[in-house]
């Protein structure tokens, strides 16, 4: 039996994408605008090891699995598909891929791709959110290539959610660059520093601060005195140089250091934009009560972080694809699981909101500005990692317009005896 029948027995006749194989075999639609082409065996030793969106990511990091056209009209008509019509593999199903790929080239197993964190790796870096563990995950993430990222992020070196206005948020208006995700995120650093309260002379803490856009905003803007943190040397290295650049010692540094070093008791602002996927549930409570520590009495807390639509949902699987691949020991909570941890640690919750499909638009910018420079990043950071890139963001996009993962910034006071220093209504 050729692919392309086995392709048809496990996901029907309609499927709404055209399917290539090594062997000369078509099917699905001939006239879709995107086609997955199994290109050597290896495809289907990733496949038959995990049957599943891991064994994919294989094939497709490694190459031996081709996508052919838009990723991410390519995920969607397969998320639609395989939602709507549902995807079964018997063991009849299993029996006949045995038969055509031959028993031995399905059975012997092949290595992950090198972009993929294996869990032993991280085994030998001690407990899950261990200062150590973070270190390397971290590093294995955002120490790509500085070079890397600015083709991705643009020239804010901004990787969190941006905020766009009616006009910049338009899906239409994400493939020109035409400064719209500049805007966003210079939106978004000003939204922030406004719902903080920022005034000249304050102290900022912004902890994971990455290349230090949050800081050099602070400062520039507001005349604030700001520290970041990150565990990411090439990222305080970029920022340090960036805020010498800019004419903004005086006021901003970086540090390449754990947050959980940083001295208690002397900031009277603290952001935490994107760094609680990085903390695990069972760190929320002494994180948020770490940054209470660290505030002075009336000091304010913006925590902005990606997070699951429910709080009763059952806990991520931690061998999944962006485990694996994009942010290993990463966990997202519910809002509400968030709040409470804020509000356990001592915070009065003053605001929230959800900014789940800006974030969807963010990530249209990033992944058309990858295609853009793709042979640059390509050479850059090699095709493997670049394919990673392609794939994550894309299905990132879906997963946001979804509600399968949503966006939330939440404002909480460390009260002053009764007082909270906060206007009466919100003036942001």
């Amino acid at each position: 039996m050729r692919l392309a029948e086995i392709f048809e027995r496990v996901v029907g006749p309609d499927a709404p994408i055209r399917f290539t194989a090594y062997d000369g075999s078509t099917a699905g639609d001939p006239n879709s605008e995107v086609t997955l082409n199994v290109r050597t065996p290896v495809a289907v030793n990733y496949l038959a090891q995990s049957p599943n969106a891991v064994g994919l990511t294989r094939a497709y990091v490694s190459g031996h699995l081709e996508l052919e056209g838009d990723m991410y009209t390519a995920l969607r008509r397969m998320a639609d598909f395989v939602f709507t019509e549902g995807v079964n593999v018997s063991a009849r199903d299993v029996l006949e891929i045995v038969r055509s790929v031959g028993w031995v080239k399905f059975v012997n197993r092949v290595a992950p791709p090198p972009q993929e964190m294996r869990p032993a790796t991280l085994l030998g870096r001690g407990m899950r959110h261990s200062k150590e563990r973070d270190a390397e995950v971290i590093h294995h993430h955002y120490d790509v290539s500085n070079e890397f990222y600015e083709m991705v992020l643009g020239p804010s070196m901004t990787y969190t959610c941006a905020v766009f206005d009616e006009e910049d948020g338009s899906p239409d208006r994400v493939e020109a660059f035409d400064g719209a995700l500049e805007s966003a995120q210079f939106r978004k650093y000003d939204l922030v520093s406004r719902k903080l309260g920022l005034a000249e002379g304050m102290r900022l803490l912004d902890v994971g601060c990455g290349w230090g856009g949050m800081v050099r905003h602070a400062a520039r803007e507001y005349g604030v005195k700001a520290v970041g943190v990150t565990l990411s040397k090439e990222q305080a290295e970029w920022g340090a140089k960036r805020i010498a650049q800019e004419g903004l010692t005086d006021l901003a540094e970086i540090r390449y250091m754990d947050y959980r070093d940083v001295p208690d008791g002397s900031f009277d602002r603290i952001s935490s934009i994107g760094l609680t996927e990085h903390i695990g549930a069972r760190n929320l409570d002494a994180y948020f009560a770490s940054l209470n520590d660290k505030l002075v009495p009336g000091g304010r807390l913006l925590n902005h972080c990606i997070t699951r639509p429910r709080n009763d949902l059952k806990p991520m699987n931690t061998k999944g694809v962006i485990n694996r691949y994009v942010f290993p020991d990463g966990e997202l909570e519910g809002p509400g699981q968030i709040q409470t941890a804020m509000n356990d640690a001592g915070f009065e919750i003053r605001h929230q909101e959800n900014l789940r499909e800006h974030y969807a638009l963010t990530l249209r910018h990033w992944g058309a500005n990858l295609e853009r420079n793709w042979d640059e990043a390509v050479a850059e950071v090699g095709e493997g990692t670049a394919r990673v890139w392609r794939l994550y963001m894309a299905g990132c996009v879906l997963g946001f317009e979804r509600d399968v993962v949503q966006l939330h910034q939440i404002l909480g006071a460390k009260l002053d005896g009764t007082d909270a220093r906060m206007p009466l209504r919100p003036d942001f």
